[in-house]
């Protein structure tokens, strides 16, 4: 009998704010250790925290995005528990009433259910590799705003939980509350990964992955533990619920402590802190400047542009490509499939190899719309093109892109009587390959075509060369 992989993902999006969520200290990353951890950040005697605006602002628009319930009114708490980089002894969370319940994130053809959606303080970070035999603690980190997204177990085996995740990335990025640094820990999820017997309706007993910063490693890290816990139960063992850390250098993981159920923690509602109060007003006002969403972008530019599926995905991929694909639509005037083929080819390729995102690409999207322009409009054939958009890449955009094609000599050759006169020189040279077309050898075509694109160093326009070819051989 076959086994199931069922999985839940609790997500850490650390919110885009300048300031943490109960202080007025800065969130930038990579200062100094503990020059950016305030007295309210460590809850020294005589200090109170003060919520910060625009985190919970963030929290809405995020539950606005996945069409979930906001609660009117929600409560802070104080989670208990003693660790060496939290030094007040307890993380103000949000425990019985969070400020989003509910709603849902699509993959594939799946709807994945969100349970709830709280806003919460980060701890410091623990710092183990700087001294030889000697730990650090950093509290920059601590209070810096947290929006803790945890899904219901509703995914199946590892691809589909990097999917959910990956989607969860794409959209809080999309709708401006998260920078989705993984690296930096801007984004960072657990695993909640169990297995059961395929048709079995009660759940396993889950292990907890905690802290995977990157798709790779949760996919990697959600297959072994899974096929961990498969090994012990077909061994006649037990699962212990518990939390696991995932080393990436040995491929598996280990237990690091027993799972802690929310009694453990010992919440109770923060004294300093009145419960949170949310306008209907300030809801629809978040409402309104929310940003066109990716699955309603992904079918208007099947609708608006009669693209495929594949290609209305990939271009909203992210909200960067997306609004990169319609500034190149409307400023190159170019047919919607033109612009499409270019930024999902000859762009995403040179971005690819240089290890670029899209908004940090060396050719803008008016710089790449004035070459589809060209093309369109016969200046350049799709070679003479790509020189024009390698040229543009290694300079940027300080030549335009007619500066280019003239400095470079790449205005394709739409005159008739010179492309005419070139094609009576390829046939005489080529009797051979003339008479093998007339015998009806196509092959024999495709090579005078090429003969006299090479003959005009790629310039000549390429419809013009077949139809005169053709009436030549006719």
């Amino acid at each position: 009998m076959s086994w199931e992989i069922v999985v839940g993902i609790e997500t850490h999006a650390q919110l885009a704010t300048q300031s943490k969520i109960f202080s007025g200290a800065a969130t930038a990353f990579g200062a100094a250790p503990n020059s950016q951890a305030s007295a309210v950040d460590i809850a020294l005697p005589g200090v109170l925290p003060v919520l910060n605006r625009a985190a919970v602002e963030h929290a809405i628009r995020f539950g606005l995005a996945v069409n979930a319930t906001i609660n009117r009114r929600s409560i802070f708490a104080r989670k208990n528990y003693f660790y060496p980089d939290l030094p007040k002894g307890y993380q103000i969370s949000q425990f019985e009433t969070p400020i989003v319940q509910g709603g849902s994130v699509r993959i594939a053809s799946k709807d994945i259910r969100i349970t709830r959606a709280h806003l919460e303080e980060d701890a410091g970070k623990s710092l183990h590799e700087a001294w030889p035999g000697m730990s650090g603690i950093d509290l920059n980190r601590a209070g810096t705003p947290l929006l803790e997204i945890v899904s219901e177990p509703d995914l199946r085996g590892a691809q589909e939980a990097v999917a959910y995740a990956r989607a969860l990335h794409a959209l809080v990025v999309w709708i401006g509350i998260c920078d989705g640094n993984m690296q930096e820990g801007s984004f960072r999820c657990d695993a909640n990964v169990s297995v059961r017997r395929a048709g079995t309706a009660q759940l396993g007993t889950r292990c907890e992955i905690k802290n995977l910063n990157s798709f790779r490693f949760m996919e990697q890290a959600i297959e072994f533990e899974a096929r961990r816990q498969i090994e012990v139960l077909e061994g006649g063992g037990k699962i212990e619920q518990e939390t696991r850390l995932y080393d990436p250098e040995r491929n598996e993981t280990r237990s690091m402590r027993t799972k802690e159920e929310a009694h453990d923690y010992r919440y109770f509602p923060d004294p300093d802190l009145l419960p949170l109060a949310v306008s209907e007003k300030e809801i629809e006002a978040i409402r309104s400047a929310l940003p066109e969403l990716p699955d309603a972008r992904r079918a208007r530019f099947e609708r608006e542009y009669a693209l495929g599926a594949y290609d209305a995905g990939v271009l909203t991929a992210s909200r960067a490509a997306a609004d990169y694909y319609e500034a190149l639509v409307k400023q190159s005037g170019a047919d919607p499939k033109l612009c499409a083929n270019w930024q999902m080819g000859e762009l995403a390729a040179a971005l690819n190899r240089a290890e670029l995102v899209i908004a940090k690409s060396p050719v803008p999207a008016d710089v790449l719309a004035g070459i589809l322009s060209r093309i369109s409009d016969g200046t350049l054939s799709s070679k003479t093109a790509k020189r024009v958009f390698e040229v543009t890449w290694a300079i940027g955009p300080a030549a335009s892109v007619d500066e280019v094609i003239k400095k470079e000599g790449l205005q394709q050759i739409s005159d008739a009587a010179a492309i005419e006169k070139v094609v009576d020189e390829v046939l005489a040279r080529n009797a051979k390959q003339v008479e093998d077309y007339r015998a009806g050898k196509e092959k024999a075509f495709n090579s005078l075509v090429g003969q006299v694109m090479k003959a005009t160093q790629g310039k000549a326009n390429p419809a013009q060369v077949n139809e005169i070819l053709k009436k030549k051989l006719a």
